[in-house]
């Protein structure tokens, strides 16, 4: 159903759905991965970054119009394109979110070890505790919204001021986004890091935040893509502070730190005080994941049986703790959060497929055009990622081996 708003509650929801997607990109598997694929591959990750946006754009421009178009969910949309796909798909990110969630929960843990010393399952039940107290208030939406938002503001600040104070070499980076050392060799963190910003539940984050307050239909068609595309802005600018953050510290000859090698960059430029600020923004990195992950992934299962949607807080709250358990067996957090982006990359290619063809069929999307270029681009999108995802499967298994 369309829905008329005010300018007041276009930003509101705009505002949230950004950040909503965004944060739930920016997490601790984020800073991980970047850092420690910019140790590696130095200024040609840069690269990898530049495809990454261009993935992005072809990946949320695609699924966030044409569930907002429908006003289905994208396992409702699956299941009209195909009985029971809407299952698998919904089977499949659960899977990614499991395996994402578990990962943030260790993130967390890692930030307040940095910030207190704190054991890392002792860190871990903290933050399940607080974000499970989050979804138990009742109408936990515009707290939701609002905590996103505080969040995504503060990373941005603090990542961006330890960018400029380690003086990274611009030129280099720039050329290389254009002309890397070996474009073949960034397969895998091509795969990883968009499956850490689109890949799985975080492409439907922001489009499901905006079907749960109605703003669907033909009418609100471009304040979608307006809002999708600021998401992927916002993401991308976090990604290059701390890829530049990163660059800078590696190429003055500093090693990064194996255990918490984001934390490295923090800490050579403000020592100390760096390090703690660092287990600030790994934390609210952390908490804000877990919190888009759980939301999103559990809204996969609100249309499967009237009793999702009732106790849509307490299932959020289960997934959680489920994650939580899982970690306190696993206990190999920097591991996870990097093979956990590769997953999410490897579900991107059917789930975007499913929305793809969805977007050709008037029964889904009613007489709505969905614009060439963008199916085109997707597409596009959908071999590159399934291409590059089968290729980099070996190099997941050897991280998850040797771990």
């Amino acid at each position: 159903m369309e829905k008329r708003l005010s300018e007041k509650e276009r930003s509101r929801f705009l505002r949230g759905a950004i950040f909503l997607m965004a944060t739930s990109a920016i997490g601790p598997a984020f800073l991980t991965q970047t850092a420690s694929f910019t140790e590696t591959y130095l200024a040609s990750f840069a690269f990898a970054i530049l495809l990454s946006l261009l993935i992005d754009i072809g990946v949320q421009m695609n699924i966030w119009r044409v569930i907002s178009v429908s006003g289905k969910r994208g396992q409702e949309i699956a299941n009209n394109l195909l009985p029971g796909l809407g299952y698998v798909i919904a089977g499949l990110i659960l899977f990614g979110g499991f395996a994402f969630n578990i990962a943030n929960i260790g993130g967390a843990a890692l930030g307040l070890n940095v910030l207190f010393n704190l054991p890392l399952s002792v860190g871990g039940l903290i933050a399940a505790a607080l974000t499970i107290g989050l979804f138990l208030v009742k109408r936990f939406g515009p707290i939701m919204d609002r905590v996103m938002q505080i969040c995504g503001v503060v990373m941005l600040v603090m990542v961006g001021f330890v960018m400029v104070r380690t003086s990274p070499p611009y030129q280099e980076a720039l050329i290389k986004a254009f002309v890397p050392d070996d474009a073949l060799a960034l397969l895998l963190p091509i795969v990883t890091i968009v499956g850490g910003t689109v890949g799985g539940y975080i492409s439907f984050a922001g489009g499901h935040r905006l079907i749960d307050a109605g703003i669907t239909g033909k009418e609100n068609v471009h304040f979608v893509g307006r809002a999708a595309s600021l998401g992927i802005v916002t993401t991308i600018i976090m990604r290059t502070f701390l890829f530049l953050a990163v660059l800078g510290v590696v190429s003055a000859g500093f090693s990064l730190d194996a255990s918490n090698p984001a934390a490295t960059a923090f800490l050579v430029v403000l020592g100390d005080t760096g390090y703690y600020m660092f287990g600030l923004v790994l934390f609210v990195a952390a908490i804000s994941s877990v919190i888009g992950c759980a939301y999103t992934s559990i809204s996969f299962l609100r249309s499967f049986h009237p009793l999702f949607s009732k106790y849509n807080s307490v299932f959020i709250a289960g997934f959680i703790a489920i994650s939580a358990s899982i970690f306190l067996t696993i206990g190999q957090p920097v591991t996870l959060l990097i093979v956990a982006g590769a997953l999410n990359g490897l579900i991107l290619p059917i789930v975007l497929t499913t929305i793809l063809i969805a977007s050709r069929k008037k029964e889904i999307v009613g007489d709505y055009h969905h614009p060439t270029p963008l199916l085109v681009f997707g597409v596009v999108t959908v071999l590159v990622t399934g291409v590059a995802g089968y290729i980099a499967l070996e190099g997941i298994a050897t991280l998850w081996t040797s771990s």
